[in-house]
Parts: C-alpha cells; sequence; structure tokens
C-alpha cells in the first residue's frame, strides 16, 4: 500500500476534474437524460406494476408504500452506476485509447494527481445525477424534505468510494471487455441484494451478514432514512463505513495504477 505522506497530490487534480467537466458540458444533453428518465421507468414499473401486488412494506417500525421503499434504492443504485462506469469504462477509454492520461502526465501533474482527478469526477458526476433523479423523484412525493438535501453529500461519498474501487478495475484488468467480469461478479449481486428491492431482513442469516460487506446495502441504507424522513443513530455506521471503504479503495487505486502506468 502506498504510505498516504508519499502520495503526491496538490490542488492541480481540480485541472483533470475541470477537464472532464468541459467535456460533460459538450454532450450534457446526452447526459442529463438517463437521470430524468430512468426513475420514471422504474417508478412506472415497480409502483404501478409490482406494486400492485405489493402494495406496502414495512421499514423501521413504519410501514410505507413499496414505491416508497424502492425509490430510495434507485437513487443509491444511480449513485454507484455512475461513479463506478465512469471509472471503468470512461477511465479506461482515456487511458488505454485516447491515451489523454499520457498527455496530461507529460506536464507538471503528477499520477497520483491525475487518478484522484479521474476518481472526483467520478464522484461529481454521481453527485449531479443523484441531483437531476432526486428532483424527479421528489416530484413523485417520494423524498421527505428538507432531510431530502442530506442525500446529495451522501451522493458524493458513495460516488466516491464506487470510484475509487471502478479506478482499482482499470488499473488490473487488460481489456475494456473483462469489465464485465466485475460487473457480474460484484455489481450485479449488489444490485439485487443490498436491500434494494426487499428488505436485508428478509434473507437467511448467512446472507444478511454477507449483505453488510456490500457498500450498497450501506448507501442503500442512509439514503432510505433521509428519504423516508426515519433517519437513526446506527446510520453513523453506514457513514463510518463509506469513509473507511474509501480510505482503503483509494490508495488500492493509486498504487495499481501506477503498476499500470508507470513502467
Amino acid at each position: 500500500m502506498i504510505p498516504l505522506g508519499s502520495l503526491r497530490i496538490s490542488r492541480r487534480f481540480l485541472r483533470v476534474w475541470r477537464r472532464n467537466l468541459l467535456v460533460y458540458r459538450r454532450i450534457w444533453k446526452v447526459n442529463f437524460l438517463p437521470p430524468i428518465l430512468e426513475p420514471l421507468f422504474y417508478l412506472l414499473a415497480f409502483g404501478v406494476g409490482l406494486g400492485s401486488f405489493i402494495e406496502t412494506i414495512s421499514h423501521r417500525g413504519a410501514v410505507v408504500p413499496y414505491v416508497a421503499f424502492i425509490a430510495p434504492a434507485l437513487l443509491s443504485i444511480n449513485m454507484m452506476y455512475n461513479a463506478f462506469f465512469e471509472n471503468t469504462y470512461a477511465s479506461f477509454v482515456r487511458m488505454y485509447y485516447q491515451k489523454t492520461f499520457d498527455a496530461m502526465l507529460a506536464t507538471p501533474l503528477s499520477l497520483e494527481e491525475v487518478i484522484t482527478g479521474e476518481i472526483m469526477w467520478g464522484a461529481t458526476k454521481s453527485l449531479i445525477a443523484t441531483a437531476l433523479m432526486l428532483s424527479v423523484v421528489g416530484a413523485f412525493g417520494l423524498v421527505r424534505w428538507p432531510e431530502g438535501l442530506l442525500i446529495l453529500p451522501v451522493a458524493f461519498l458513495g460516488g466516491f468510494a464506487f470510484g475509487c474501487l471502478g479506478m482499482i478495475f482499470t488499473g488490473l484488468l487488460s481489456s475494456i471487455d473483462l469489465f464485465n467480469l466485475p460487473i457480474f461478479l460484484f455489481i450485479t449481486p449488489m444490485f439485487l441484494f443490498s436491500g434494494t428491492f426487499f428488505p436485508v431482513e428478509s434473507l437467511p442469516p448467512w446472507a444478511q451478514s454477507l449483505t453488510v460487506v456490500f457498500p450498497l446495502t450501506h448507501l442503500v441504507t442512509l439514503t432510505r432514512g433521509l428519504c423516508l424522513g426515519l433517519p437513526t443513530g446506527a446510520d453513523w455506521w453506514s457513514v463510518a463505513y463509506l469513509a473507511a471503504f474509501s480510505a482503503v479503495t483509494f490508495p488500492a487505486a493509486l498504487l495499481v495504477m501506477r503498476r499500470r502506468l508507470i513502467k
């Protein structure tokens, strides 16, 4: 692991972040559509379709409509997808095909600043997409205000955690086609079993213990508590877990990317 004291990171990483922001702004119409349309499709499918079979569900001692139960999960999945895919597929394209990383490393930017800028952009993209999606979900009356505003910093924290995880795979995998493996082995199980579409408590005890390891479980817990206005002191455990997860995966991402790029 890289000692934190040896990291060469300054505010110059913002140059990398700003470069990605400028590219994002050029195609903003395309980037804005998925966070706006995706919740509409999911809410219609689950709220109108599945919701007719499961009208209510118990959560933290309260009975809530099923559509209100899954809406925060959709926000959390959106946080995960935006950061993870940005720092896998998009970062890999910039690194391997476009040679953008090589160009940036030819400047005074250090490798750590380039990778930090990439991860911070993944977290920012997660935040932007969440803000857009939150406005749609809120329009359906599925967010309690003002508690719902706290979902935005949660989105950045979750985006940073999944951005670091994605960057690790970018440094480890030799081909863009191999990203199907972490998606199948890590992302899909979290998508299904992190308390997204049904309570974790309905799983067998051994599976419940396993879901505690999933960062998405903690992201869903935080987001759902804020959306429903049912936060508890135990939510700080989820904040601590995501922070600790990031503290481990961030230097790991820098390490594997250094091994990948510095020959």
